[in-house]
């Protein structure tokens, strides 16, 4: 067990080379618009993110690959579950650059995939453990937008730790859930979100790519 959780720190570890950094999933064009200002708001945001958008989603995605799902039709229904261009680039950018580092690293087929089913085939193939797997990936999504919220909004370190930390709960209930779904539990009501992250695509001044 600690070897496989070795393996998911380092996979999911802001230092693996990714891009995630560059990515704030909409967070950029809500803190232009004026939906997140604070800690509270910011909290907001990302909790829904993960129980009702892209969260839930990926999860159940990384969850049915590791039970070996067809990893094409997984693909697809990733890519089609994106709501906007910037986010089919996203899941698009950082699953081809999962797979060609695993694959380079620690062996692996190195086909580009979505991101969730990418490390979902990844992991499987290692023989991870999927209820780890899937909390620490969640974990990771849920930690990414609090870094891009301490920069944005802008928050303290420390309220950033306290967002994290708040959140630690739905995550757990969140992962838990997505490796008793199915495909066909996949969808969301994120629509906020969503179209913020279709607005960003026109945003004059922006850090982020998403």
């Amino acid at each position: 067990m600690t070897e496989a959780m070795l393996t998911l720190a380092t996979w999911l570890s802001p230092g693996f080379p990714v891009g995630a950094f560059a990515y704030s999933h909409g967070l950029e064009q809500a803190v232009a618009a004026g939906a997140v200002g604070d800690r509270e708001s910011a909290q907001g945001w990302i909790a829904a993110c993960i129980e009702h958008g892209a969260g839930r989603n990926d999860a159940i995605l990384t969850a049915a690959a590791m039970r070996g799902e067809d990893a094409v039709a997984l693909d697809a229904l990733a890519r089609a579950l994106a709501a906007s261009a910037e986010r089919l680039r996203e899941t698009v950018a950082q699953g081809t650059a999962f797979a060609e580092t695993v694959g380079a690293a620690w062996g692996g087929d190195g086909v580009p995939r979505a991101y969730p089913v990418a490390l979902g085939v990844a992991a499987r193939a290692r023989g991870l453990p999927m209820a780890e797997t899937v909390a620490l990936a969640l974990a990771a999504f849920a930690a990414n937008l609090v870094s891009a919220a301490i920069r944005l909004v802008p928050l303290g370190q420390v309220e950033g730790q306290r967002i994290l930390a708040a959140l630690h709960p739905l995550v757990e209930r969140v992962a838990r859930e997505a490796t008793e779904c199915g495909t066909d539990d996949l969808g969301g009501c994120a629509w906020a979100t969503d179209i913020a992250a279709m607005r960003h695509e026109t945003l004059a001044v922006r850090l982020f790519r998403t």
